[in-house]
Order: structure tokens, then C-alpha cells, then sequence
């Protein structure tokens, strides 16, 4: 059996983690995109990709508010959504086959059941933290006492 642990940053969240390697493997795939699609598909489905996680971020900081994390994951679950879109798109563009674009709606439909599922649970997540942690070290800020 799975030992059960909890999330100490959103870099610990499996969903946040399999956002990162769909936009890695999108990042990747467009690389073959023709040059004239840099500025249009080839942009639009990285920025897309690369939201999911971002959202995903800033849900975990606004976890102390639940209204305001939900409203996060659904912003998430709204690129994943665009990102299925451009996946499709590439695909009637010829740029990608069926068995690539069936892999990346996949796992685009996974993140979108997970995140769904954080949606569900979101009071799991959210309130007050019991005690805050800081990413890094306070900076000592120097006062010059010279007047």
C-alpha cells in the first residue's frame, strides 16, 4: 500500500507534476511545427500548456481562501481545456498524427479528472496553515545609522 503524504508546495501535487511534463513534451512536438506557426499555434499551445502549472501555483498560494483557490484550479482546468484545443488544431493542420494527438488529449483529460477532484476536495486543501514556512530566509535589511 501507498504510504499518504501531504503536499508541502505545489511541486509536491501529482497533477502539478504531470502538467510540467505535458508542456515539456508540447514544447518538444513544436519544435517541428513549420517556422511561419512560431508566432501563432506553435506559441498559442505552449502558452496554453504552460498555464496549467502556473494556475496551479497560484492556487496553492491562495489556499488559504477556498473561493480563491477553486477559482485558481478552474482557471487551470480552463487551459487544459485550450491546450485540448490546439492539440486538435495541430492535428487538422496535418502537424501531428492521431496516435500524438490521442497520447496528449490523454494526459490533458487525466490533469482535467485530477484537477476536478481538487475542485471537489478543495476544503482538504484550503484554511488557515497552522504555522507558515518561508521559502527562503528573511533578508536582513541594513540601516545606516549615519545621519
Amino acid at each position: 500500500m501507498r504510504e499518504s503524504r501531504y503536499a508541502k508546495s505545489f511541486r509536491d501535487l501529482v497533477v502539478y507534476q504531470k502538467s510540467r511534463e505535458l508542456q515539456q513534451e508540447i514544447f518538444k512536438l513544436t519544435k517541428s511545427f513549420p517556422k511561419d506557426e512560431t508566432f501563432s499555434l506553435s506559441n498559442q499551445i505552449r502558452r496554453a500548456s504552460r498555464s496549467i502549472g502556473a494556475n496551479l501555483a497560484e492556487a496553492w498560494a491562495k489556499r488559504r481562501y477556498e473561493k480563491h483557490f477553486i477559482s485558481k484550479l478552474t482557471d487551470s482546468d480552463g487551459e487544459q481545456m485550450e491546450t485540448q484545443h490546439w492539440i486538435e488544431t495541430a492535428f487538422d493542420c496535418e502537424y501531428i498524427n492521431q496516435n500524438t494527438k490521442n497520447h496528449l488529449l490523454e494526459k490533458c483529460l487525466e490533469i482535467g479528472r485530477m484537477l476536478g477532484k481538487m475542485i471537489e476536495k478543495a476544503e482538504l486543501f484550503c484554511g488557515e496553515p497552522t504555522s507558515y514556512s518561508f521559502r527562503e530566509e528573511a533578508a536582513e535589511y541594513i540601516v545606516s545609522t549615519d545621519n
